[in-house]
C-alpha cells in the first residue's frame, strides 16, 4: 500500500471515529414535532414603547420649564410628537436651552403665532429604531427568564423579522403540556406602575363608567391624565369602576427588587407582595411626601388593582397587590414580576402545539421511513453495480454518521422536516455515486483499463457533482435565512448532508476503489 493511500484511509478512519464520538457524547435534540411542545411567533408592539417615551418626555419638559419659570400655554402629545404651545417671547431662549441638549435623539422646529411661539419636538429616526430594537431585545431576555423560572428544558428563543426592525420573537418550548398557562405566562406584560390619581376627589373617582369620568371634566380631560379601569374587590361580583390617574408613572416595575405570593390575613385570599430597591424606596418616599391626602393607584397591565390613600410620607420597601387571585394566578404573577415587565405588549402571529404522543408517533414513522428508504437504496445499488455497490453502501452509511455527529456536536434540533432533509441527503449521495459509476462504465466500454477508467470517471464527474451540490447548498442557505422553525431545521440538515456527501462521494469512494486496485493487476472491474 502506497503512502498516499495510507494517509487517505487514516483520515477517513479519523473522521469516522470523531463523528461516532460526537454522536455518542453529545445528545441529539428533538424538535417540537418529534418531542411535543409549543411553537409561538410573537410580535413586539414597539409603538407602545415609543408612546411611553413621548409621555415621559412630556412630563420631563413640563417639570423643567416650570422650574425655570418659562411661560407657555400647554405641552401636549400629538400624532407628530410633542407640542409646546403659546411660549412667551421672553421664554423662547429658556425653551431652546432645554431642547438643545436633547439632540441628536430629538429634533425640534418653531413657529411664530400671534406674538408667541409654538415648538414641535420629534424623535429622530435613528433614536426611534434604537428604542424599538432595545425593546425587542429586552422582551426576548424577559421571556427567557420567565421560561427558565417555569422550568422548561432546552427552550429556543430567537429574534426574527424581515422589516426595518426585527420585532418578532420565535419561542419553541419542548415537552410542554399545559399550553394555555405557559402562553399566558409568556404574554403577560406584568407592567407594574404606581400612578398618582387626580388631586380633586370629585374628579378622581371611582366612577361607574368612562362616560361618568369624562362628564366630571365636561368631556375635556387634561392631556396629562387618562381613565383606567379600577377592579374593586370590595364590590360584590368584582364590579369594574373607573378612576382618573396621571399618564406618567411615579414608580415602575424597574424599581422592583423581588415579588412573592402571600396570603391576605383578613380575607384569606392570595395576594402578591412586592419589594422595592433603594431607588424605588427613595422615589416612593418623595412621591408620598409631596402628595399627602391624594391616592396612589397600583396599576397592573393598565388595570388599577388598588388605590390606597396617602396619609403621610412612606419610606417602606414593600407593598401589596390584592385581588381575586387563585394561588396559581398569584404565583404566576409573582414570577413575571420577578423576571421583569415586558417593555410592550406581545401579539401572537403564529401558534402551534404538538402533543407528546403525536411527537413519538412522528419519530417512529420518520425513523421507519428513513430506514426503509436507506435499505431500498442500498439494495438497488448492490443489485445494479454489484461489487462496486459496496462503495456506495459504505459512503451512504458514513454520510449518515457524519451528518448525525455534526448535528449532535452543534446541539442542533432534529425536526420532522429535518428527517426529510436526511432522506433527501441520502438521495443526493446516491445520485453522486450513480454519476461516478456510470462514467466509469462508459470509460470501460471505451477500452480503458480499470485503473484508468476509475481515474477518468472521478476526474470528469467531479465538476458535475460540485455544481449539483453547491446549487442545492445555496438553496438551503436561502431557506435558512428566510425560513422559520422547522424550515430552518430542514435547511441545516440538508446543508450538512451536502457537505458530507461531497466528501464521501469524491474522496471516500475514490479511496475505496484505490484500495481494491492496489497491489495487484486487475483486468476487470465488477460494476
Amino acid at each position: 500500500m502506497n503512502r498516499r493511500l495510507k494517509y487517505k484511509l487514516l483520515f477517513i478512519a479519523l473522521v469516522t471515529v470523531l463523528s461516532l464520538v460526537m454522536l455518542y457524547r453529545y445528545q441529539l435534540n428533538l424538535g417540537l414535532d418529534l418531542r411535543g411542545g409549543m411553537h409561538l411567533v410573537l410580535q413586539v408592539e414597539t409603538q407602545d414603547v415609543l408612546d411611553e417615551e413621548l409621555n415621559q418626555m412630556r412630563e420631563r419638559l413640563v417639570t423643567d420649564l416650570r422650574n425655570r419659570q418659562a411661560g407657555f400655554s400647554e405641552i401636549r402629545v400629538s400624532a407628530e410628537g410633542i407640542e409646546i404651545l403659546g411660549v412667551d417671547p421672553e421664554s423662547r431662549l429658556v425653551v431652546e436651552e432645554v431642547l438643545d441638549p436633547l439632540a441628536p435623539a430629538w429634533t425640534y422646529r418653531s413657529r411664530a403665532r400671534e406674538g408667541r411661539a409654538d415648538y414641535f419636538l420629534q424623535m429622530a429616526v435613528a433614536y426611534r429604531r434604537q428604542l424599538a430594537e432595545q425593546a425587542v431585545r429586552q422582551a426576548r431576555e424577559i421571556i427567557a427568564q420567565r421560561v427558565d423560572q417555569f422550568g422548561v428544558a432546552e427552550p429556543t428563543i430567537t429574534i426574527y423579522g424581515g422589516g426595518e426592525v426585527q420585532d418578532q420573537i420565535i419561542v419553541e418550548l419542548p415537552g410542554i403540556e399545559d399550553f394555555e398557562r405557559v402562553k399566558d405566562l409568556i404574554r403577560s406584560t406584568a407592567r407594574l406602575e404606581l400612578r398618582l390619581t387626580h388631586p380633586d376627589p370629585a374628579k378622581r373617582g371611582p366612577f361607574p363608567s368612562r362616560e361618568a369620568a369624562l362628564a366630571a371634566f365636561d368631556h375635556n380631560l387634561p392631556d396629562e391624565y387618562e381613565i383606567l379601569p379600577y377592579l374593586d374587590r370590595r364590590v360584590a361580583g368584582g364590579q369594574t369602576q373607573y378612576m382618573v390617574v396621571r399618564k406618567a408613572a411615579s414608580l415602575t416595575g424597574q424599581h422592583l427588587k423581588n415579588a412573592r405570593r402571600s396570603i391576605d390575613q383578613l380575607t384569606g385570599r392570595s395576594e402578591v407582595v412586592f419589594f422595592l430597591n433603594s431607588e424605588g424606596v427613595r422615589l416612593f418616599a418623595e412621591t408620598t411626601a409631596a402628595n399627602v391626602n391624594n391616592q396612589l393607584a397600583i396599576v397592573l397591565d393598565g388595570v388599577i388593582r388598588s388605590a390606597p390613600n396617602i396619609n403621610e410620607r412612606i419610606d417602606t420597601e414593600s407593598a401589596r397587590i390584592t385581588g381575586s387571585f387563585t394561588p396559581e394566578e398569584a404565583e404566576d404573577l409573582a414570577l413575571v414580576l420577578r423576571s421583569g415587565a415586558l417593555p410592550a405588549d406581545l401579539r401572537v402571529l403564529e401558534e402551534r402545539s404538538v402533543g407528546p404522543s403525536l411527537g413519538r408517533d412522528s419519530v417512529v414513522r420518520g425513523v421507519y421511513a428513513s430506514i426503509l428508504g436507506l435499505l431500498l437504496v442500498l439494495g438497488g445499488m448492490l443489485f445494479f453495480y454489484r461489487e462496486s455497490g459496496i462503495n456506495a453502501v459504505v459512503c451512504l452509511l458514513l454520510n449518515l454518521v457524519i451528518l448525525l455527529g455534526v448535528l449532535a456536536y452543534f446541539r442542533a434540533t432534529l425536526t420532522l422536516p429535518g428527517i426529510a432533509g436526511v432522506i433527501l441527503t441520502i438521495g443526493m449521495a446516491v445520485d453522486a455515486n450513480i454519476l461516478i459509476f456510470e462514467r466509469i462504465k462508459e470509460e470501460l466500454r471505451a477500452g480503458k483499463g480499470p485503473r484508468a477508467a476509475v481515474e477518468a470517471g472521478f476526474s470528469k464527474v467531479f465538476s458535475t457533482i460540485m455544481d449539483t451540490n453547491v446549487t442545492t447548498l445555496i438553496a438551503a442557505l436561502f431557506l435558512f435565512q428566510f425560513g422559520t422553525g422547522p424550515i430552518r431545521g430542514f435547511a441545516v440538515t440538508l446543508a450538512i448532508g451536502l457537505i458530507a456527501n461531497v466528501f464521501t462521494a469524491t474522496f471516500v469512494s475514490h479511496a475505496l476503489f484505490d484500495l481494491r486496485l492496489q497491489g495487484r493487476e486487475v483486468t476487470a472491474l465488477s460494476i
